[in-house]
């Protein structure tokens, strides 16, 4: 066993470190041996924490022949994205500004995953300051690789955590997300992620200051975690959930709900807004439904989500309003050519003013409605995470035609995070080579629900990690030759 550990699943390592199957120090071995062998080709962990993932799971070792019992990520290795404090190291948010910034304490979600076991192992890769684009490259340490094709972009803004995971360096990555910044990574890069609902995680928003940020940057971003199977997934979930006096916004909801008289009805909506979607990601969904039906599950072509491009306006006239007036000192910090991004986005939506602030929330509460009617209807959405394959390195950056391109294209992703409800992105198969998936979305606080469906998923379409890192115009098979046999449309059979 101990020669393969680092490819087993979260729930398998944590399982084995408990029955004294193998130590806790003998996993970390194999995942730093991992990390050695492969982050140099992808470039996803940042700053490698090795002697304290070390000196922890010494502790857990201790503690297992003391009889004391342990977690369930007992001994489990994670990643954590630059923008969150592990203790006693630099929270660089990728910046140089901030490249001597030791955290004090460790952010809330990282302290849940210690209290269930975990160890992180290292901070992970993302675009400078969360602002720089989708695509993962930091003016502090450049760019991250996608393991199945150099010259595709493995997503982001929590692209670091999305490689680590995909490559056997960890099992679990720690990111966040407010339009897609642990889903679009999952997708590029072939492995599942959660953006729970809103205050569903606790969490503390003030990570550059002692001052409370705006409403938007509060409300909008949530932690989320990313893993190779949706068990994982579900470990980590009810790892990170439940309430904190530091988070006045996080909600003491059951981790799972009451059920609900079947067949649950699965609204597919394969083209949000009607703006386009690539042949590829549509026979994603496709296969999804397929699965989806076969596990009995009510499911119903839908023509399109409430309010979707008037959500769209209201997010980024919500989100640079607030934002528009540190712009000018932020810019600075971003890096050469990191402030494009923002900048094109800046000459397309103006601020507005007082009067039309107190009208964008009227008409985000109005939007939120309009999808708990929705979703009241049907439990299920089932949708596209990004309705194409993985695009090249910045081309959000690049000129205005790149930016609205990426930007419709995530679109399902910014009006979910916009309205506050869960989803669960889980790999589909593959196609020309790269990773496709899509997302379940689902009521407010049944992340149950989703997480349920997305194993159904799973279930018939097969898990596609961990592989090794592709060369340039080499084929990428998963390392371990029995996974990766997904159902999926024009699936490459890694067995002879």
């Amino acid at each position: 066993m101990q020669d393969a550990l680092w490819k087993l699943s979260a729930a398998e390592q944590a399982a084995a470190v408990r029955r004294a199957e193998v130590s806790a120090a003998e996993l970390m071995e194999s995942h730093l041996a991992r990390i050695a062998e492969v982050n140099p080709r992808v470039n996803a962990v940042t700053q490698l924490m090795a002697d304290r993932a070390r000196e922890a799971a010494a502790r857990t070792d201790r503690r297992r022949a003391a009889g004391d019992t342990l977690g369930p990520l007992a001994g489990v290795p994670f990643t954590v994205k630059e923008s969150t404090p592990v203790e006693g190291v630099p929270t660089t948010f990728g910046a140089r500004r901030f490249r001597e910034r030791v955290a004090t304490a460790d952010a809330l979600p990282v302290a849940r995953l210690r209290a269930a076991g975990a160890i992180p192992v290292g901070h992970s890769n993302m675009p400078t300051l969360i602002l720089a684009g989708m695509h993962t490259r930091s003016e502090l340490f450049g760019d991250t690789v996608n393991p199945w094709d150099p010259t595709r972009t493995p997503g982001g803004t929590s692209g670091g955590d999305g490689v680590a995971v995909a490559t056997g360096m960890a099992p679990l990555g720690l990111g966040n997300d407010s339009g897609g910044s642990v889903r679009i990574p999952a997708q590029f890069c072939g492995v599942t992620a959660l953006k729970p609902t809103t205050g569903r995680f606790p969490a503390d928003r003030r990570v550059l200051g002692p001052d409370d940020p705006g409403p938007a940057s509060q409300t909008l971003v949530t932690d989320g975690p990313l893993a190779r199977t949706v068990g994982d997934l579900r470990l980590a979930y009810e790892a990170l959930a439940g309430t904190d006096p530091r988070d006045p916004l996080a909600v003491p909801a059951p981790l799972h709900g009451e059920p609900l008289p079947g067949p649950l009805t699965v609204a597919v909506v394969t083209d949000p807004g009607g703006h386009g979607v690539h042949p590829s990601v549509r026979a994603s969904v496709e296969s999804a439904a397929d699965a989806l039906r076969d596990a009995g599950h009510d499911v119903r072509e839908m023509a399109d989500v409430p309010r979707l491009d008037e959500a769209l306006e209201a997010y980024a006239r919500l989100t640079l309003t607030e934002f528009a007036p540190a712009w000018p000192v932020v810019r600075t910090l971003l890096g050469e050519g990191g402030d494009r991004y923002l900048a094109l986005a800046m000459e397309q939506v103006a601020p507005v003013d007082a009067a039309g602030l107190v009208r964008l929330m009227g008409t985000w509460l109005g939007i939120r409605r309009s999808w708990a009617a929705f979703l009241d209807e049907h439990p299920l959405l089932l949708g596209p995470v990004f309705t194409e394959p993985p695009v090249e390195p910045g081309l959000e950056s690049r000129d205005r035609d790149g930016r609205d391109r990426v930007a419709s294209a995530m679109r399902l992703c910014s009006v979910t995070s916009f309205v506050g409800v869960p989803a669960v992105a889980v790999p589909t198969g593959v196609a020309a080579g790269l990773p496709s998936g899509v997302q379940v979305v689902g009521r407010a606080f049944r992340e149950d629900l989703c997480l349920a469906a997305a194993q159904a998923i799973e279930d018939r379409l097969g898990v596609l990690t961990p592989i090794d890192p592709r060369p340039s115009g080499e084929t990428p098979w998963p390392a371990d030759p029995s996974a990766g046999q997904g159902g999926g449309h024009d699936v490459l059979d890694p067995r002879p």
